[in-house]
C-alpha cells in the first residue's frame, strides 16, 4: 500500500478514535460540560481582556452549574454555514482539531425547516443533530443618528443616506434588493457589525442595520444620546423573527432534556430576562412562552 494512502488512513482512524460523542453518564463522571460558543460574537460570547463574557457564556456557566459540573468553553470561529458548524462541533469534529467535540452548542437557530433540511439526494443534512431548548427570539434592528436623520418611520426615509452593514450579512442582501435596488448605492460595507457602528459614530454612515442584540449592545456601549433605535418595518423581507436554541448529538437526548429543564425554569422565573438585562439587551421570550 502506498505510504501516503497508509498515512491518510491512519490519520482518519485516529480522528475517528478521538472524536467521540460523550453520553450523559460520561459527562457527569468527567465533572465537565463542554459547550461550543461562537468566538468574538459580542454581546453573546466574547473575551474582554482575556476574560470570557456575554449572554451565552453566562447562560452556559449557569447550565453547567445546574448539573453540578464545571464549564469548558470551546470557542468556535463561525464556519462557512451552520451545517458546517454543527458538523465541526457536535458530530464529527474539526479535521484540524481531532477529538474536540462539544457536548452542546448554543445560539443555534431553533427552526423546524432547518432541522429537516434535505440534500439533493433526499437525505437529511443534519440527521445527527437535535435542536432543542429555544431560549430567545431574535430579530433585525436599525439604529440611526438623529442629528443627520430626524426620524426613521420607514425604509424609504433612508433615501439619500449612507447605511452601514456587515459584508455578506442578511441586511446587506436585503437592503440591496429592497424595492428593486432603491438603496443599493447607499450601502457601505464593513467587516463586522462593530466596525459598521464605528462608522455611524464617525459620521461615515447615518444608519446601521444588524441583529437587535448587537445593536442594543453597541448603543449601550456608545452611550451617545443622538444614536437611537428605529421603529420601522421591513417590507419584502422573508423571516424577520427567529428563535435561538441549542444543539446536541442525536444520541445525547438525556443531556438535552436536562438542559431544557433548566432553560425552562430560567425563562419562567424571570432570571433569563435579568441575564439579558445585565448586558443592556431586550429579551423576547420564545413563542411557546408567550
Amino acid at each position: 500500500m502506498p505510504r501516503l494512502i497508509l498515512l491518510c488512513l491512519l490519520l482518519l482512524g485516529l480522528n475517528t478514535a478521538q472524536a467521540q460523542v460523550r453520553d450523559f453518564d460520561s459527562i457527569v463522571e468527567s465533572g465537565v460540560l463542554r459547550v461550543a460558543l461562537y468566538d468574538d460574537f459580542a454581546p453573546y460570547s466574547f473575551r474582554q481582556q482575556g476574560q470570557p463574557r456575554g449572554v451565552d457564556y453566562e447562560l452556559a456557566r449557569q447550565l453547567a452549574e445546574g448539573l453540578g459540573l464545571e464549564l469548558q468553553v470551546l470557542w468556535a470561529p463561525p464556519g462557512e454555514n451552520l451545517d458546517a458548524d454543527l458538523r465541526d462541533y457536535i458530530w464529527r469534529g474539526r479535521l484540524t482539531h481531532p477529538g474536540e467535540l462539544a457536548d452542546v452548542m448554543l445560539r443555534v437557530p431553533y427552526d423546524r425547516e432547518f432541522a429537516y433540511k434535505r440534500n439533493e439526494l433526499g437525505e437529511l443534512v443534519n440527521e445527527l443533530v437535535v435542536l432543542f431548548g429555544p431560549y430567545q427570539r431574535e430579530r433585525w434592528q436599525l439604529a440611526f443618528d438623529r442629528r443627520r436623520l430626524a426620524t426613521l418611520p420607514s425604509l424609504a426615509a433612508l433615501r439619500g443616506h449612507a447605511i452601514g452593514v456587515e459584508v455578506d450579512g442578511v441586511p446587506s442582501f436585503y437592503l440591496s434588493l429592497f424595492q428593486g435596488g432603491l438603496l443599493r448605492q447607499q450601502l457601505r460595507h464593513y467587516p463586522s457589525v462593530a466596525a459598521a457602528f464605528a462608522g455611524l459614530q464617525g459620521a461615515e454612515v447615518d444608519a446601521v442595520m444588524a441583529m437587535r442584540g448587537e445593536v442594543d449592545w453597541l448603543l449601550q456601549q456608545a452611550a451617545e444620546p443622538n444614536l437611537v433605535l428605529a421603529d420601522n418595518a421591513y417590507p419584502e423581507m422573508g423571516r424577520q423573527i427567529w428563535e435561538i436554541g441549542m444543539a446536541v448529538h442525536e444520541s445525547n437526548r438525556q443531556l438535552a432534556y436536562a438542559l431544557e429543564e433548566q432553560v425552562d425554569a430560567m425563562i419562567l422565573d424571570g432570571s433569563m430576562q435579568h441575564l439579558y438585562a445585565r448586558y443592556g439587551l431586550r429579551f423576547e421570550k420564545p413563542e411557546q412562552y408567550q
